[in-house]
């Protein structure tokens, strides 16, 4: 190649380069500064978790749960026979800092502890403890196995990952690395079925809820489906926009700031039911 083909060939290269670039200024695109991969979430300690299975499994408990599993009159209070099957599991959720970009934030930050109740007649529900001023207590009675479901469905999709939920959309997905994996359908209608990296789905959440964390206008204005919004009880909770699959279950929050014991918004018109033990049990909406 000749000199002036050289010349002409740069003179090319920088034609397009500023070309690109002032596409992406028309756009108002900003290039995006790639970042590591974001550091685990700090987990809940062992012996926490081993005291929220015991609070799960106290008597007082699963009296309560067999009120919740006779609700619908399917089955007598006496013949419901609840019990927890399998292990407590953490439940992380998206994290604020992650959403607003900051550096060596984890994507997702701890919730509550979940454990899995089963009826006679298989019914399921899933058993929230968080941590009260003594110790850990059961903060609310959810429809369905959502949690354990997706803790063990995101360990075998990817062994060693983060399973983590957004609840503004009720969707769940495993992160491990650069890699982010959907577990449901709405995770996938949010990513796609090949999931997504860390960078992009960053990208994703600030864009949807940047503009909604606290401290917010949009915040501050108290208006449902904000990232989160103040809780009756003082707290705070993860805002739930259309699709959310909970609504409020007034407990106490927990020391460790888990928003799991705050009231937890939702636009589906869940049925809640008091039940004792300070918990209001929470019925899932149907999917969409």
């Amino acid at each position: 190649m000749t000199h002036h083909d050289h010349s002409r060939s740069r003179r090319s290269a920088a034609r397009a380069a500023a070309a690109g670039a002032l596409t992406a200024a028309l756009l108002g695109l900003a290039p995006l500064a790639h970042a590591a991969p974001p550091p685990l979430p700090a987990p809940p300690p062992a012996a926490g978790v081993a005291e929220a299975h015991d609070a799960a499994t106290a008597p007082a408990t699963l009296t309560t749960l067999s009120r919740f599993f006779a609700r619908d009159g399917a089955l007598t209070t006496a013949g419901a026979r609840p019990r927890i099957e399998g292990a407590t599991v953490p439940v992380y959720t998206l994290a604020p800092e992650f959403v607003a970009g900051r550096d060596g934030a984890a994507i997702a930050s701890f919730d509550f502890l979940a454990s899995a109740a089963v009826a006679a007649d298989g019914q399921k529900a899933s058993v929230w403890t968080a941590r009260t001023g003594d110790g850990w207590k059961v903060v609310n009675i959810a429809t369905g196995d959502d949690e354990t479901r997706y803790a063990a469905e995101g360990a075998r999709t990817l062994e060693g990952g983060t399973v983590f939920r957004e609840p503004q959309i009720n969707a769940w997905y495993v992160q491990r690395g650069e890699k982010v994996l959907p577990l449901d359908e709405d995770a996938v209608r949010a990513i796609g079925k090949q999931g997504t990296t860390v960078d992009a789905y960053r990208t994703r959440v600030h864009q949807a809820y940047g503009d909604k964390l606290p401290g917010s206008a949009y915040a501050k204005k108290g208006t449902a489906g904000g990232f989160e919004e103040s809780a009756p009880n003082g707290g705070s909770s993860a805002a739930g926009e259309a699709g959310a699959d909970r609504t409020a279950t007034a407990a106490p929050r927990g020391d460790a700031g888990s928003p799991a014991a705050a009231s937890l918004a939702t636009a589906g018109g869940a049925t809640a039911l008091a039940l004792g033990l300070g918990t209001v049990a929470v019925r899932r909406p149907r999917r969409r």
